[in-house]
């Protein structure tokens, strides 16, 4: 009886199967130039989202059921997208042998690479998101970081902290800002390809994520291509020239395989002038495929880099000496020397055991980094401030006198300044021909130990359910102090605060030497613990996922420098800062058809503030930000995709709110309240974010294609929140500084101020042309426009009311005076121009590319951001600045490159 059952069933499965009208189709994918088998393409059912993978021999086969027409996308790394429309009947199709063509276009991420370190190079330029789109195929993507990224372009207005970065499943955002160092692999493009990118909220399968997506880099040599690359490259960016090998064996009987990649690149200076650059790379990784299921990956890379710094100017100087002026280098014995130099040298090593079966992914890793990110500056002690910008060097500085205007003086400084824009390294060793210094060269120095641990694990529970869980641990040990690197031809340095005349280390020695730590020594420590769960379900068109987090993270100062004006506050250890969250996120897909479909997503998430937002000056006491919140997001999202044999695009809807976050600023102010460099903290901080996206790609012919993109977004405060500062000398009186020098000044009214997030709209139409003969050329015209300049707060505080001379508001000081004073102004919109084209060969077993870029053809000169200066904190003050229309205490801007190249050869066997 129960043979007859389990014969009944088989029939009935077989009659099932069979009525279904199923056709296998098969084929070979090979390499259009040396014709070898490509194991592991990626072949899409589009209509079904189905996929599957070729075999080491490149021979792919899948079921598709009903007579339908279907579109086969064909994906590997490095390779140009391949899209086949067939038409399927009862009968088996054999597409026989299939070609990609490389994609020499993949070095765009070369050029990608050189504005991310451009970005990353000064103090007060916020790291945009344009590095973690290096994965993507997303034609929209592709242009915010290719095309828009050179004008600081921020995708959906977002800081790079709210994406996460993983190599090897480990995440790398630091906890100190909370954004990835691109810098740690920098130079290391050959191996670093390997990304996989899960935009904005969709679902990942490494990491829950933040509102900018996630990007895991993966090192593993059996998924890279065996052989050797060598290129070289050229360009007058961030750095002149560059050379990188790589080597990547073939997995060896015993199942081993390594690659080994390294890099050198330096400039005597980039395009900004003074910007030295001197940076190599080196990595290292081998597997060990211990079995079907198993394998072990020991990963090694270093990337040292040493660069010199540039800084934002006002107009009034831009005017004078033009957009690649720099103040803060001077030649010494005929060299160029720059007075802040940027050196980073963190290395990592990193252990993962991978485990893998047809339903079951774990991935499990432990990382190890340490080292140093140190920036140099010129101290001065009783000398005058040896910047050639200084303002009182400045032709405004006479000109808006409050004696008057003296133009004879003004044009006087005018000449002065350009007979001599540059630091003078030899009036400083003057300077200090006395045994005491009057200038010191130091350097401020970040040294980290980190320690990562990770697991992963994929779980395929059915057809129609997946599950990923994920745990997390960090710890950070961060030693932070100041290094005499230069005492400048001085015999020592008396370390004492020239404002207070205290010191700033009651129990060390007065006198400071070269190699000595001085002004402040203190160490951060950080503790995180995270977990998250993820449930995906797939039918029949439907698609949806829900994710969890929770994360524990712990904060603390260990202070060990007693300074003078904190003894009680600046030594020992501070109380521990703690936060516990959790977060959820989901997202639902319907597919219309095969060629079209729409996606929702929206996140909840309860994100802990940065370390750098935790104290209000560890340089000196242990703090605390008072009322300290973890940080409110709510994000939605809503796209329709829509994908043609030849238009493919998609449109997207976004709004995201950030509430109750915080912001430590540290300035020179002249307000109401008192003059002294201050401490400002800003609490219950709430931005608004959102906009719309387009991106449109069209195959005109088998070798023209057209793309449109456009992004328009409304970046805005989106409340008034509470400022306090804190005075380094508590010196003013005392009705209004309490004991501990700070002073609420209530609400800053700040509501619907544009935020400094990069444009706000953005447009770009591109059109590429690629000829069978292994040549192509492209050209995007970009259009970029509502950028403002980060505002001063403090300036937006009844504070700016009060004349300090009375300690009463300025008679003329109305809501309509300060409105008009203080008005928000746009920088200019700009349109850029860039071209991109390359050629391939194969010769002799070997292929050759070379690639080309030009930015910015017509040498547009334009802002890509800025900030206000808060030096005048009042509003006389401000007032009588602004009257000549130049003035001392302008706005300074960051200026975008010009007419700029990046040349490319490479040669892979």
């Amino acid at each position: 009886m129960q043979k007859k059952f389990w014969f009944i069933l088989f029939l009935a499965f077989s009659s099932l199967c069979f009525s279904q009208n199923t056709t296998i189709v098969t084929a070979k994918v090979l390499d259009q130039h040396q014709k070898n088998a490509l194991a592991d393409v990626r072949i899409i059912v589009e209509k079904l989202n189905t996929y599957s993978f070729t075999d080491k021999d490149g021979i792919f086969s899948i079921i598709l059921p009903d007579s339908s027409d279907y579109i086969l996308s064909l994906q590997y790394s490095d390779y140009i997208l391949k899209r086949i429309p067939i038409n399927v009947s009862r009968k088996n199709v054999d597409l026989g042998v299939l070609y990609l063509e490389k994609d020499i276009r993949a070095e765009l991420t070369d050029n990608l690479i050189t504005l991310t370190e451009a970005e990353l190079q000064d103090d007060g330029q916020s790291a945009s998101s344009v590095g973690l789109l290096q994965a993507t195929k997303d034609i929209f993507l592709q242009r915010a970081a290719f095309d828009f990224g050179q004008a600081f372009f921020r995708v959906r207005g977002y800081d790079s902290q709210n994406g996460k970065v993983l190599l090897n499943g480990i995440t790398m955002n630091k906890f100190y800002d909370g954004r990835p160092q691109w810098n740690n692999w920098g130079g290391l493009n050959d191996v670093t390809r390997n990304q996989q990118f899960s935009n904005g909220l969709s679902a990942s399968a490494y990491n829950f994520g933040g509102t900018l997506g996630v990007t895991n880099i993966a090192t593993r040599p059996s998924t890279f291509r065996p052989g050797i690359r060598i290129s070289s490259s050229a360009s007058n960016r961030t750095y002149a020239a560059r050379v990188m090998a790589t080597y990547t064996s073939k997995i060896s009987e015993k199942g081993l395989s390594y690659s080994v990649s390294g890099s050198r690149r330096w400039a005597k200076q980039g395009y900004v002038e003074g910007t030295l650059y001197d940076a190599y790379s080196f990595f290292g990784a081998i597997e060990y495929q211990v079995n079907t299921k198993n394998s072990l990956l020991i990963t090694g890379l270093m990337a040292s880099n040493r660069r010199g710094r540039s800084s934002a100017i006002t107009e009034e100087v831009f005017n004078l000496i033009g957009s690649q002026y720099n103040p803060y280098w001077g030649k010494q014995d005929g060299e160029i020397r720059n007075s802040r130099e940027r050196k980073i040298s963190e290395p990592i090593l990193m252990f993962n055991h991978n485990f893998e079966t047809t339903n079951f992914k774990w991935n499990t890793g432990v990382s190890y980094q340490w080292g140093i990110n140190s920036r140099s500056r010129l101290g001065y002690y009783n000398a005058p401030n040896p910047d050639p910008t200084y303002y009182r060097y400045l032709p405004s500085y006479y000109i808006n006198s409050t004696i008057g205007a003296n133009f004879l003086s003004a044009n006087t400084a005018k000449e002065g300044f350009l007979s001599n824009p540059q630091l003078n390294w030899n009036q400083i060793y003057k300077a200090n021909e006395n045994n005491k210094a009057a200038y010191v060269l130091y350097d401020d120095v970040v040294k980290d130990t980190q320690l990562s641990v990770n697991s992963i694990a994929n779980i395929v529970i059915s057809e129609q359910f997946k599950m990923d869980v994920g745990f997390g641990y960090k710890s950070l040990s961060s030693m932070n102090y100041a290094e005499i690197n230069d005492l400048l031809g001085a015999e020592f340095h008396e370390d004492v605060d020239v404002f207070s005349n205290t010191s700033n280390d009651s129990n060390g020695s007065l006198q400071k030497y070269e190699g000595e730590i001085f002004n402040y020594q203190y160490e951060l420590n950080a503790e995180q613990l995270e977990t998250f769960m993820q449930l995906t379900y797939e039918n029949k068109g439907w698609k949806g996922f829900l994710a969890a987090q929770w994360e524990s993270i712990k904060y603390a100062r260990n202070g060990l420098f007693v300074n003078q004006r904190y003894e009680n506050d600046s030594f020992g250890k501070s109380a521990d800062v703690n936060f516990s969250n959790f977060s959820f996120k989901g997202g639902i897909s319907y597919k219309v058809n095969g060629r079209n479909w729409v996606e929702s997503n929206a996140m909840l998430q309860h994100k802990p503030p940065v370390l750098q937002n935790v104290f209000i000056n560890p340089r000196e006491n242990n703090q605390i930000v008072p009322k300290l919140n973890s940080e409110k997001i709510t994000s939605i999202d809503g796209s329709y995709f829509f994908r043609y044999p030849k238009l493919v695009g998609r449109v997207t809807g976004f709004y995201t709110r950030f509430q109750d976050a915080t912001d430590v600023n540290f300035f020179f102010v002249d307000a109401g309240v008192g003059s002294d460099f201050v401490q400002e903290v800003l609490t219950n901080v709430d931005k608004l974010h959102m906009g719309a996206e387009l991106g449109l790609e069209y195959q005109v012919s088998s070798s023209v294609q057209v793309t449109a993109v456009a992004a328009i977004g409304k970046y805005v405060f989106a409340n008034n929140p509470n400022v306090t500062i804190n005075f380094d000398t508590a010196d003013a009186e005392e009705e209004l500084i309490n004991l501990e020098g700070s002073k609420d000044l209530g609400v800053a009214t700040i509501k619907d101020y544009k935020l400094a997030q990069g444009p706000q709209k953005a447009f770009a139409l591109g059109i590429n042309y690629r000829d069978p003969k292994y040549w192509w050329i492209g050209a995007t015209a970009n259009y970029l426009a509502n950028n403002y300049a980060n505002i001063s707060t403090i300036t937006r505080t009844k504070s700016f009311y009060i004349d300090p001379e009375t300690g009463i508001n300025f008679p003329d000081a109305t809501d309509e005076n300060v409105a008009q004073l203080l008005k928000q102004k746009p920088l200019d919109n700009f349109y850029l121009l860039n071209l991109v084209g390359g050629k391939s060969w194969l010769k002799s077993g070997k292929y050759i590319s070379v690639f080309a870029s030009i930015n910015n053809v017509f040498d547009t000169a334009f802002r890509s951001g800025g900030y206000e200066q808060s030096r005048n904190g009042n509003y006389g003050q401000l007032k009588q600045d602004a009257l000549s229309g130049t003035p001392s205490f302008a706005p300074k801007y960051w200026y975008g490159y010009g007419r700029t190249y990046f040349l490319n050869f490479a040669i892979s066997f």
